[in-house]
């Protein structure tokens, strides 16, 4: 997600809007088996936008729960280096267009800033593998970095190193997903596949190539950054499978004033940062950009959100947050009981999304995509996003605090187990016996609740959960419940620690005769 000044968002909220990308739920399930057996296979791709800068730092802090595989440096709409001759170029979207006009380059800042803050990682590392298996080295992330399309928005005319190392990451004999996610541009990842169509589409392997390439590569973008997508990868590459984000990311993005509850936002507000994530935290999240911090990102005249005087022109306190609109991406990623990855209409940490009517290839979310708010009563298409915030932020928190503190003095996650299957097949008029237990691993007391998300279900219904919040609970059937409608009841434990943490478990029932 960009940063752009107030006046341009409107427009890139409609412009937003008019991509068709969505995702198969045929081919965008996996069985929860396999998903447990390996972390997912993962490559960023983006262009350093200041909200890029945190989401990548908070993401240094998940690393152990994924397998990042490459770090592409590419460009965008809103970022891009011009090739160094003085070629002017002009946006092919619309309301950059308008506002930036003709350039030779865009508000870049650099190809060096990962490699910056893993070095600040790598100061917190021996820390982070206290409280957790499976970081990964700053030697290893390093390893995986490569620069990419970068000269202009839409760039996708030659290789580079960082197309050539997503194809090689595309054509290896791993099977697994591989989820690229798209902070900025698509360009990078379309130069990768028109180059595996260039070398193999006029050869016998093509037909085989091709199906091996479209059934590992998951999609997850956050907007149209560039026209890449509609113009080369949807109409050639029409099988991969695309998670589209332009509605529910703005929880976690720049306009998180205007969509999020303001019964949430104190868990976004400057006293928030720097309590639990800015201050004493070690030096990586000491660079967290926040408003008023007085910090400058090199490159970008536009990133002035360091200046207490242009946070005061927009209303935000001191450290304040700006952006983390790429977050969701790797949100969705992170295995908390939630189920999302089998699939994303289920809703989880990284958002729900719907299959598309005309594509089964595509999900997306959007204005028809709702959760019901009980802050404002409404249906709201931001709240698939929205309600997870207290407990994203607080889990933030609480690693924010593995990089300065000993396992004993931090907070841990409680484990959550089903006592039954994951999925039920019931009948109308059945009652359901519900039982899960939990345990923390620092010994902290839980609490247990049971509850239902009805809009991930398709019977559009309510049910009425017993002992709800104790660790078995029970429900009846409906009598009008339709054979084959869903019910989704997530099992949600809280530990008693600070921060407090929660983790889940999501029981399906499916209606048979």
């Amino acid at each position: 997600m960009k940063r752009y000044l107030l006046p341009a968002v409107l427009s890139l909220f409609f412009y937003a809007f008019l991509g068709e990308l969505v995702l198969s739920r045929a081919q965008g399930q996996a069985k929860a088996s396999s998903l447990k057996s390996a972390k997912p296979r993962t490559i960023v791709t983006t262009d350093g936008e200041v909200d890029d800068v945190d989401t990548f730092i908070r993401m240094l802090l998940y690393a152990n729960e994924f397998d990042i595989v490459g770090l592409i440096y590419s460009s965008s709409q809103w970022h891009y280096k011009g090739d160094g001759k003085g070629t002017k170029f002009t946006s092919e979207m619309p309301s950059t267009a308008k506002r930036y006009g003709e350039r030779t380059d865009l508000r870049w800042p650099g190809t060096t800033w990962m490699q910056l803050y893993i070095d600040k990682y790598a100061q917190v590392y021996p820390n982070l593998i206290k409280h957790a298996k499976g970081y990964p080295t700053p030697d290893h992330l390093k390893s995986l970095i490569r620069i990419g399309n970068i000269d202009f928005e839409g760039d996708m005319n030659r290789d580079t190193e960082g197309s050539d190392f997503i194809k090689k990451i595309l054509l290896d004999n791993d099977p697994s997903p591989v989820y690229v996610q798209i902070w900025g541009g698509t360009n990078t990842l379309a130069r990768a596949l028109k180059s595996i169509e260039d070398q193999y589409k006029n050869t016998p392997n093509w037909k085989t190539i091709y199906k091996k390439v479209a059934a590992k590569t998951i999609i997850y973008a956050v907007l149209d950054q560039d026209a890449t997508y509609q113009k080369y990868v949807a109409p050639n590459w029409p099988d991969i499978r695309v998670l589209y984000n332009s509605d529910q990311f703005w929880s976690f993005a720049y306009l998180w004033p205007r969509v999020v509850p303001a019964e949430l936002q104190t868990y976004l507000e400057g006293k928030w940062f720097a309590k639990n994530i800015k201050f004493d935290h070690g030096p990586l999240l000491s660079s967290y950009y926040l408003w008023g911090d007085g910090q400058k990102l090199p490159g970008d005249p536009e990133h002035t959100h360091g200046d207490m005087a242009e946070a005061k022109k927009y209303d935000r306190s001191q450290y304040d947050f700006i952006s983390e609109g790429d977050s969701p991406a790797y949100f969705y990623l992170i295995d908390v009981g939630l189920r999302s990855k089998e699939d994303v209409s289920y809703g989880g940490w990284g958002g729900r999304m719907v299959q598309s009517r005309t594509n089964p290839h595509r999900w997306e979310d959007g204005k028809t995509v709702t959760d019901y708010d009980p802050y404002t009563k409404k249906q709201d298409a931001a709240y698939p996003q929205t309600r997870w915030i207290n407990v994203l932020q607080n889990d933030f928190a609480a690693r924010a605090d593995w990089c300065v503190k000993d396992y004993k003095n931090a907070n841990h996650a409680p484990v959550v187990k089903l006592n039954h299957a994951l999925d039920l097949t019931v009948k109308p008029g059945q009652t359901i016996q519900l039982s899960g237990s939990a345990s923390d691993p620092d010994g902290n007391a839980v609490t247990y609740k049971w509850w239902q998300y009805e809009e991930a279900g398709t019977y559009q219904g309510k049910i009425d959960l017993k002992d709800a919040d104790k660790a078995k609970a029970s429900f009846t059937i409906p009598k009008d419940a339709p054979v084959g409608k869903t019910i989704h009841i997530v099992l949600e434990v809280t530990d008693g620690g600070s921060p407090q943490l929660t983790r889940y478990q999501r029981v399906i029932a499916n209606v048979a005769e």
